[in-house]
Parts: structure tokens; sequence; C-alpha cells
């Protein structure tokens, strides 16, 4: 079975998840005030809704096309400007300085990173949260390839200004905050 198959047989008996990634809605501040974001790997779309709702002019890409239709739906529902489109990123990486704002959510491919650098314009910031190796539940993938080591978005996004970075792995109470996850928000020098 292809990757996008796959994708699209997940979608099809899934619920529809309509909550953005914690490290947009916790940091909508920083965003700027006009521009144009990417919503990578998008799934159901919620980070590309948040990001139009803002103003931004938003791209949205995932494999599947059963989630793409779907947003599709809902933001012309809403009369937002989206640009759902079905996309392999990995075969079709974004064109360098095409974004002032990249968002991915729980998605990893460490091969395209440096693709999604380049297609920051300059000042232009990234949101990324994905699952870590380290944890303390047993939400998200198995296999550890799919999972960051400890700090790897740091190292994976070393040529931009850290602006938030947090990991909390199995810290005090596990309880409480952001576990089995990091979160990252980085902007590209002027």
């Amino acid at each position: 079975m292809s990757v996008k198959a796959k994708w699209n047989e997940r979608y099809r008996v899934a619920t529809r998840e309509q909550q953005a990634a914690r490290v947009l809605e916790e940091n909508l501040h920083l965003l700027p005030g006009a521009g144009r974001a990417l919503d990578l790997a998008c799934g159901w779309g919620a980070n590309a809704l948040l990001l139009a709702r803002q103003g931004l002019e938003v791209v949205a890409w995932d494999i599947a096309e059963v989630p793409i239709a779907a947003l599709r739906e809902t933001a012309q529902g809403l009369g937002l400007n989206i640009r759902a489109q079905v996309r392999d990123v990995e075969s079709q990486p974004p064109m360098a300085e095409t974004f002032d704002v990249i968002v991915v959510s729980y998605f990893l491919n460490r091969g395209i990173i440096p693709a999604l650098i380049q297609a920051l314009r300059p000042g232009g910031l990234v949101y990324y949260q994905t699952f870590t190796r380290q944890r303390v539940s047993d939400r998200g993938p198995r296999r550890a390839e799919f999972r960051l080591a400890d700090q790897e978005l740091l190292h994976l996004f070393c040529g931009l200004q850290l602006v938030l970075y947090r990991e909390e792995a199995g810290i005090g109470d596990v309880h409480r905050g952001l576990r089995d996850e990091a979160m990252f928000i980085g902007r590209k020098h002027d």
C-alpha cells in the first residue's frame, strides 16, 4: 500500500480533528499582521483555518485527498481563503523564500528541514510541534524514527534564531504540562 493510500484510508475512518497545534495557538501574537503561510502536512487543516482567521494568505498541503477535500469544504463554508492542495512534500518541497510562516505539526521528515528553512522569507517564522522519543504515555508513533531525539529540533533548525523551545520529557509532574512532544518556533534572520 502506498503512503498516499495509507493516509487516505486513515482519514476515511478518523474523526475530524479541528484542534490547532498548541505551539501555534499559544503563540498567535508572534504572527505577522499579513503575509503568506503554509500548513505543511495539514491533515484536516486546523492550523490552516486558524492562520486564515488571523488574516494570512494560507496554503495547506497534504499527501491525502480525503482531508484536503474536507478542508476545502470547511474553508468555503466559513468564507476563508485557503488554497488546499494534495502535494507530496517529500518529492515537492516548497520553493525558496515563498512563505512568511510555516507550521508543521505531527509530521517528521528530517530530510525536508533544509528546504523549509530556505522556503522562509527573511524574518519568517517556523512553528513546529511533534512527538519525542522520551514519553510518558503511548500517544504518537511507535517507531522511533518518527519521533524526535532529545532537543533534536534545536539541531535541525540551528540556522534559525530561537524564539521558543519546549520539551519537558519526564521532568516533574508528568500529568501536567507538555508531555510526549516538543515545540519550537524559529525565525529566519533578516
